[in-house]
């Protein structure tokens, strides 16, 4: 018999929106989790999220295929009264619940951990706020542009000199926190395991971006000057920049060692006289005369194409490599063996992203399409225990979508 998946038997009640505290329950999901997604009638708004302007245009909803697998929909209408018993009896049978409401719409909806404790004591309650649970930000709607890399200072420290900060792609900072309220709530199950105590687990959005922006920050944090930083034709370094290649590609040179490689390097350019120039041979004078150097390197490197980049440098050790363009990751051998992608039994969406977790006694189970909302309503609640007529009674009142 075959090994069960590590979280086969969890329940969870994914009662989240977007992407970050969702995605968190995907992962839970692709590991053997059954995830209950607890949405509006009209849905969780990430649904429609394809069709924005800053999303790559598609006629399929490959957003959703990504963020929204593996779940069951109940489509509950948590503000009206009837659903809360239906509500209550799902927590009674949960291990993890993930929440990413606002603290004063989870104090309306009675969804804060002291609401949750007295129904279900073993529960994990995992929180995903914008700024953090308490301050005079608690309340602000956070989303990864605004907490994760705008609030942190990641746009701000990664801009260059003069330009104005650049904008984040989509989801970005909300994957990156999906992964910190995994680890979370398996540390909260842990606990449990240890205690037989459930309890709050949470992160912020903000707390994550500035985790993501560490090295800065702890600088920061003690009062280290903080430099502009320099485009690629005004370099600090010239031996740690970007250069273009002739076929318009980016090659980053990241020549950390340039104490032990520089001879290596001036041959491997085709330039072994370099070595002996006097301006260069020292490894102060190499950044001191940055600019100048560039000026030397930027003109040899747009000459061959980055494939022959690729075959002058890789021998030699030096540490180098491209600005990925998106659509290369698509069909790059290196992605298949990392596991970046993940088949789908979806003919619309046939291929999706994986999660970034490797194991090497599971694999992530394979998703089809994602459920419509509320497509499980009727499923669900009979596993609750509800008749078809108390079905019925709750469609009637409103409380199911």
């Amino acid at each position: 018999m075959s090994e069960p998946l590590p979280l086969e038997g969890l329940r969870v009640l994914d009662i989240s929106s977007f992407i970050a505290a969702p995605v968190a329950a995907v992962v839970l999901a692709d590991y053997g989790a059954d995830v209950i997604k607890i949405e509006p009638p009209d849905g969780d708004p990430h649904r429609q999220n394809w069709k924005n302007a800053g999303y790559p245009r598609a006629d399929v909803n490959f957003p959703w295929q990504l963020d929204g697998r593996l779940k069951r929909s109940l489509s509950l209408d948590l503000k009206n009264a009837e659903a809360r018993s239906v509500l209550e009896k799902l927590i009674e049978r949960a291990d993890v619940m993930i929440v990413n409401f606002p603290p004063p719409a989870r104090e309306r909806l009675k969804l804060r951990w002291e609401d949750i404790e007295p129904i279900n004591p073993r529960l994990v309650y995992c929180s995903l706020t914008g700024y953090g649970e308490t301050g005079p930000d608690r309340d602000r709607p956070g989303f990864d542009i605004t907490a994760y890399f705008g609030r942190s200072g990641i746009l701000d420290a990664g801009r260059y000199e003069g330009a104005p900060p650049a904008i984040s792609l989509p989801g970005q900072g909300d994957r990156a926190t999906a992964m910190t309220l995994v680890a979370a709530i398996l540390l909260g199950l842990r606990r449990r395991d240890q205690t037989g105590k459930g309890g709050w687990v949470g992160t912020s959005l903000y707390a994550n971006g500035a985790w993501a922006n560490g090295t800065t920050m702890a600088g920061a944090a003690i009062g280290a000057r903080l430099p502009p930083r320099q485009p690629p034709d005004r370099p600090r370094n010239a031996l740690t920049n970007l250069y273009a290649t002739k076929d318009e590609r980016w090659l980053q040179l990241l020549m950390v060692r340039d104490d032990r490689l520089w001879d290596k390097f001036c041959v491997a350019i085709g330039k072994p006289e370099l070595a002996t120039d006097a301006r260069f041979t020292d490894r102060e004078e190499r950044k001191t005369r940055a600019q100048e150097l560039h000026g030397v390197l930027a003109p040899i490197f747009a000459s061959k194409t980055y494939d022959e980049w690729v075959t002058a440098l890789s021998p030699t050790g030096i540490p180098f490599g491209v600005i990925g363009r998106v659509a290369d990751v698509v069909d790059d051998e290196q992605a298949r063996h990392a596991g970046i992608f993940a088949d789908t039994t979806n003919p619309e969406v046939p291929r999706t992203i994986n999660n970034p977790i490797r194991l090497g006694f599971a694999q992530p189970r394979v998703s089809g399409p994602p459920a419509a909302v509320g497509e499980n309503n009727d499923e669900i609640l009979r596993e609750l225990g509800h008749s078809d007529a108390e079905i019925a009674a709750l469609r009637k009142a409103g409380a199911l979508g």
